[in-house]
């Protein structure tokens, strides 16, 4: 009812993609009308049309700018008190947010003139060949680099011809009216959905050269080094013909003078983890001096599906060593967390065979439904299990299970787990040891308080009321309490982590031995991440397992998502072939629009 109730509606008022292409189809006349105009001028001309275009965006935020040049001025003052400059840095903030809104609505004004220059700058390459007007320093300096730039007598020439990734290639692309569409959807900070061979990397050009006339920076994301380097190596002529400059972070090291001005460029490529990681170590950064991004303005991230909803919940992280010497606990209860996962894997086989066999009896039947669970929830990675589940029907039954099981804020979640040592999360990376996983533990260790952490409230509170100890020994018992509290949750942490290690990471499929060493193999690429290592004592429990030499343990400096990293940016927008289907996600998170673009031809 309500599918046909929705082709109803789209009949009368037309598809969400129809009603967007024909709110901007006025824009796109309005650039073709100017590009058609621009044909009988030189090309110094067409140059100081763009020229004009920084002017107009200057003189139109003249006001707002000195205001905060005003505020920032006043903040460096000396004795001011840090009260009055945080207050003044906080109306600098409120000042900028106000300075992007009417940015926003002077760049939508001159939008049809700037997709029009660099239609018409596209147009000159591929019909002319050669650019030719007078040189100015920017031209010179680009000379020196670029073999697609000799000065002569006094003139720039500019040639279509110029390297990409070390093989010369000839511009022959202008932008169809599809494309300008795709412009228009990116600047307004949306998503462009558009089919694969439709030139999205073309059509990233326009809402980046319109962008960067303000100064305040576009980047462009890309998946992987090669592609960010490929397209700011195509498009840079674009944009360099009128004064632009144009870089990409994934050519420079980090943290180095080359990476802090390819962020001070007017258009910036680089990778998406690229830009996260720097913002990370500017985070960690001590002085100014050190960091390498600016204010974060425009991003326009290609095949955007895969970097924002696929990957944006992974945390990039940056860490360093925790030495311990060579006192490693890993070793020392690697051999009780052995013993614990064999009896597991005992009782998980049982359980398996008692579901197999009941199911096979009675497919309905819930003891042996739950028998299923049980085994799901003991070693999910277990494969007799996987291949159970590959049969028709068996997945179902696990599901159902689960979900009543989970109901009710899991009440009856410890019946499942009841005969269980230890439950697996799989979905969360998580391990439990059940009450009774810590009694099998504990018969090795002959201490029936090997694994309780002590009530450090009560026990500060006890120390505190105790009238027969002077303050000396009040802080000796103190500091003795938090030692204890520290130690038995390292004990339960390591061995968590070991469990993880036995159960959830398989040798030649998450990790390989290679010189002694434990080396991480990409779960996507396949390929080894030479130099990285899991966090939090995951490696060292990995080496552990395997007996070769355990490292160094480290700790987290500084970590965010992609998710939270893009959100930051005052503008955001992306483009892919695949967006649509993940619409409502885009949405929630993002706040961004979907906009599907069609094709030029039928």
């Amino acid at each position: 009812m309500i599918e046909l109730i929705s082709k109803g509606l789209a009949k009368i008022f037309g598809t969400k993609s129809e009603r967007d292409i024909k709110e901007v189809s006025p824009y796109v006349n309005k650039i073709n009308e100017i590009f058609n105009s621009m044909s009988g001028i030189s090309d110094e001309q067409l140059r100081q049309r763009s020229a004009d275009l920084k002017l107009k965006i200057k003189d139109y935020l003249k006001a707002i700018n000195e205001e905060i040049d005003a505020l920032k001025a006043e903040a460096q003052k000396p004795n001011i008190s840090f009260g009055q400059k945080d207050k003044l840095f906080t109306q600098v903030d409120e000042k900028i947010k106000l300075r992007d809104q009417q940015l926003e609505k002077i760049l939508l004004e001159i939008l049809p003139d700037a997709f029009a220059i660099v239609k018409e700058t596209a147009r000159r390459f591929r019909d002319y060949g050669k650019l030719e007007l007078p040189a100015t320093d920017f031209d010179r300096e680009l000379a020196v680099k670029k073999s697609n730039v000799v000065i002569s007598n006094g003139n720039a020439v500019w040639s279509n011809t110029w390297k990409v990734m070390g093989n010369e290639i000839a511009w022959n692309m202008v932008h169809y009216d599809v494309q300008l569409i795709g412009g228009i959807v990116l600047h307004q900070g949306k998503i462009s959905e558009m089919a694969t061979g439709e030139g999205k990397t073309l059509v990233s050009t326009l809402p980046s050269f319109l962008n960067a006339l303000s100064g305040y920076g576009v980047h462009l994301v890309t998946v992987n080094d090669y592609l960010a380097k490929r397209d700011s190596e195509w498009n840079a002529p674009l944009f360099e013909f009128h004064g632009m400059t144009v870089d990409c972070i994934d050519k420079h090291e980090p943290n180095s003078d080359e990476r802090r001005n390819a962020y001070l460029a007017d258009i910036t490529y680089g990778t998406n983890n690229e830009f996260g990681f720097d913002y990370l170590r500017d985070n960690m950064g001590r002085t100014v001096d050190e960091l390498v991004q600016r204010k974060l303005h425009y991003a326009i991230v290609d095949e955007v599906d895969s970097v924002l909803i696929d990957d944006a919940r992974t945390p990039l992280i940056i860490s360093g060593p925790v030495p311990k010497g060579d006192q490693h606990m890993f070793t020392e209860l690697k051999p009780y967390v052995v013993q614990l996962f064999e009896e597991q894997k005992k009782i998980v086989n049982a359980l398996f065979n008692e579901a197999k066999k009941g199911l096979e009896q009675n497919p309905k039947s819930e003891e042996a439904a739950l028998a299923l669970f049980r085994v799901y929830r003991g070693l999910p990675k277990s494969k007799p299990l996987m291949k159970l589940l590959s049969e028709s029907g068996m997945k179902a039954i696990l599901q159902k299970t689960q979900n009543l099981y989970l109901q009710e804020n899991k009440k009856e979640m410890p019946k499942a787990d009841a005969p269980l040592l230890f439950t697996i999360e799989e979905k969360h990376n998580t391990i439990d040891i059940t009450n009774k996983g810590f009694d099998f533990l504990v018969q090795y260790t002959n201490d029936e308080r090997f694994f309780i952490l002590p009530d450090l409230a009560t026990g500060k509170a006890n120390i505190d009321k105790d009238s027969a100890l002077t303050e000396e020994e009040k802080v000796t018992k103190t500091e003795t309490l938090l030692n204890e509290y520290g130690l038995k949750s390292e004990r339960i942490h390591t061995v968590s982590q070991l469990l993880k290690a036995y159960t959830m990471f398989e040798k030649e499929t998450d990790y390989i031995i290679v010189e002694n060493k434990v080396k991480i193999v990409d779960e996507q690429t396949g390929r080894v991440l030479e130099g990285r290592r899991y966090s939090d004592g995951l490696h060292q429990a990995l080496e552990a397992k395997e007996n070769v030499k355990i490292e160094d343990g480290t700790q987290t400096y500084a970590t965010v998502t992609l998710q939270n990293y893009f959100r930051m940016y005052h503008k955001l927008s992306g483009m892919t072939g695949t967006a649509e289907t993940e619409a409502g996600e885009f949405y929630e998170i993002y706040k961004l629009d979907v906009v599907v673009i069609p094709t030029n031809l039928p």
